[in-house]
This record gives structure tokens, sequence and C-alpha cells, in this order.
């Protein structure tokens, strides 16, 4: 996979001696650099145009790749399901996709999959976790296309087609619709949450490249459906008039109160690289989620095998219950699962009992029951 030439690039993560970080540095889309400056004023004021500040276009993003290489003789710190038997050689290569606000920071995903003899790679988006470079305008993009050049670029790494020492130059200047020297090498993408809408839209964009796909809790639906879709889309219609406008839409801490050590979960989440309560949800960003999500409602046909997985309820209301460490308080469930018909002719959808917005940050009995589910679709599917 990625080049051994070049380990020198790769240093340590912020995750410990088993996990390596390398930048990468990909060209802007041009329509971030085109001098319009109605896209460079923010109003933090929910609802009003606010204060407004001046922020530089970016003409780069900066994203970040983080890799799992046990060390040699290291047991992993929890014994994940095995898809079937060890082997020297490895199976293929998974790149997962953070969800909103977040950051790659799930070592027992990482280790399942080594430990299946997959290489495992993380990709922390421009301007979120790793890659925060403008907190203002933490998670911010106008088109989730402005994701596909770093997407591109990770995958370029991990499947050796440029080597990991000139990805700050090159990796991302081509055209990612363009055929990859000596045919596209596939790999296995994950993603979560939003991720998961950033991940199918790229599968589908970038046929060749992915072989399989993996959507815990992915937002392919708006909550409540595709008529709250269509009644939400002439809402931010106007957003190209004040694009980086904060919605008026509720604040609540309770995903990361149910994945957090500090409140009620099992994770060490920094609170700096995934803010309690998100980033602001900024207007532009919103009809940039609606179209995608518009997209996807229009059938995508992917032909490759998909597994969807998804809490068996959500909890979406106002209040903090205890019942929401065994739900999604994000997403609205029953619309994810109606909207997997949409994804293509191979797809599996999995329920699981008692799961978060996150499956695999779930409680241990939880996530062990989401992992024997994802090892069988491994078995069945990629084996």
């Amino acid at each position: 996979m990625d080049s051994e030439t070049s380990a020198q690039q790769w240093q340590e993560d912020i995750l410990g001696p088993d996990y390596q970080a390398l930048p990468l540095l990909v060209p802007a889309r041009e329509h971030l650099r085109n001098g319009d400056r109605s896209a460079s004023s923010i109003s933090d004021t929910p609802g009003t145009p606010g204060t407004e500040a001046e922020v530089e276009s970016p003409t780069f993003y900066r994203a970040t790749l983080v890799r799992h290489r046990p060390l040699a003789g290291k047991p992993p710190a929890s014994t994940p399901p095995t898809a079937k038997g060890s082997t020297d050689k490895a199976r293929g290569a998974v790149l997962f996709i953070h969800g909103w606000s977040d950051y790659f920071f799930n070592t027992g995903l990482a280790e399942f999959f080594t430990s299946n003899g997959y290489e495992f790679y993380a990709l922390d988006l421009h301007n979120h976790g790793r890659s925060l470079d403008s907190p203002a305008l933490g998670g911010y993009v106008a088109d989730l296309a402005d994701y596909d050049a770093e997407i591109l670029a990770a995958h370029a790494v991990i499947t050796g087609e440029v080597d990991s020492s000139v990805v700050h130059s090159s990796v991302g200047m081509e055209d990612p619709a363009a055929p990859a020297p000596g045919g596209p090498h596939p790999l296995i993408l994950m993603g979560h949450s939003t991720g998961g809408l950033i991940a199918t839209l790229w599968a589908h964009h970038n046929p060749g490249r992915v072989s399989h796909l993996i959507l815990n809790s992915p937002w392919l639906e708006i909550q409540g459906g595709a008529a709250i879709r269509r009644a939400a889309t002439p809402l931010v219609q106007l957003a190209h008039l004040r694009p980086l406008m904060r919605m008026r839409v509720p604040e609540r801490s309770f995903y990361w109160r149910g994945i957090s050590r500090e409140a009620y979960g099992e994770w060490d989440v920094d609170k700096k690289l995934r803010p309690p309560h998100s980033f602001p949800i900024r207007a532009g960003w919103m009809k940039a989620i609606l179209a995608a999500q518009q997209e996807v409602a229009g059938g995508l046909k992917l032909p490759i095998p998909v597994l969807v997985l998804l809490s068996s309820r959500s909890m979406l209301g106002p209040v903090w219950s205890d019942q929401m460490m065994q739900a999604d308080v994000v997403l609205d469930v029953r619309s994810l699962a109606l909207r997997t018909l949409s994804l293509g002719n191979s797809v599996t959808l999995e329920r699981i009992d008692g799961a978060l917005h996150e499956v695999f940050l779930s409680r241990k009995p939880v996530r062990a029951d989401g992992y024997a589910r994802l090892a069988r679709w491994l078995r069945g599917y990629v084996s």
C-alpha cells in the first residue's frame, strides 16, 4: 500500500506510537478562490447578520491522514472478533472518514481492522480535528465536493499511486475523475454520519476507486425524511447572499455526553478537537448538505457492496435522559433506513439495539454486537 521508502514523512500521532499522522496539502476548489466577499463574512448571532469579520478564502486545504501500525509483538488493547482468522498478507486497506465536528480517535475500530488483516487509515478532513485551522469556520464548506481532493490525496498515498514524500506539492492537483496511473486501486471506504454522506458521494463520483462501502449512521436524509428536506430547501436558497450566517438551531451536547469519559461515555475525547456542542451551523453548509442528500435521494446505483449500520431507535428530545445512552440522539434512524434503498442493489442494513449515533462508541456489549455484524459482512463480501 503506502510507500515504505517514505516512512520518515509519517510522524507519531496524538493517539500514541501505534499511530502515525501525515499532513496532506491540497488546493481549494476554484469557487472558493473567486474573491466573493459575501462568502468571507461571519455572522455569529443565530438568525441575524450580527457582527461581521473578514475571513480570507483559502488557497489550499490541510487535511491529516492517520494510520494504525501496531508495534511488533504488542497485543491489541481489545479482542475484537475476527473476520476470517489471521493472515500475514493484508487483505486491503480501509479509509475511515469522521462525522461533523469530529475527528478520528476510535482506537478500537483501528484495532478491529488491523487484527483482521486490513491496513487501517483515517482522514481528519480540513478544518476538523487535527486539521482545524480556523475555529471560527470549523467544518464549513459550501459544497461537499470541497473534500474530494483530500480524499483523493489519501487514496493516492494509501494505494501507492504517489509517494507520501511529495503529497505536499502534488497530490490533489490532478483531476479526480482522471484514471490513476496503471488504473485505480480500490479500497474499502468507511464513513460516519456526515462523513458517511461524503464517502457515499465520493464513491459514486469516483467509480473504480472504492471496492466496498461501510456506512456508520450515515446522514443520508434530513430528520423527518424527504418531505422535511423539500420544505427546508427553500429556506437556505438565499445562502449565496450570506453563506456564513449562523442558523437558529438547537445546540445540545447530548452526543458528546454519551461518548466522552468526562460525562457518561468511555472515550477520551479532546474538547479542542471535538467541541461538546459541535461547530456552528451556517446557511451555506446546510445548503450543501441538502443538495447532497437530494443527490442520494435521486438514486446512486452504486455497483459495489454497501453495509449500513444504524441504531434501532432515535431519541431527539430536548431534555437529557439516561435512555439516550441506548439510542441515536443526532439523526432520525427511520429516515436513514428508508434512504438506504437509494444507494444501490447490494445493500446490507444492520439495526443494532442500544447503539449510539456512532455504533462503535456504544457501550461494550453493544459495540461487540456491531463488530460481530461487521465481521460477518466482511467474511461474506470481502474475504
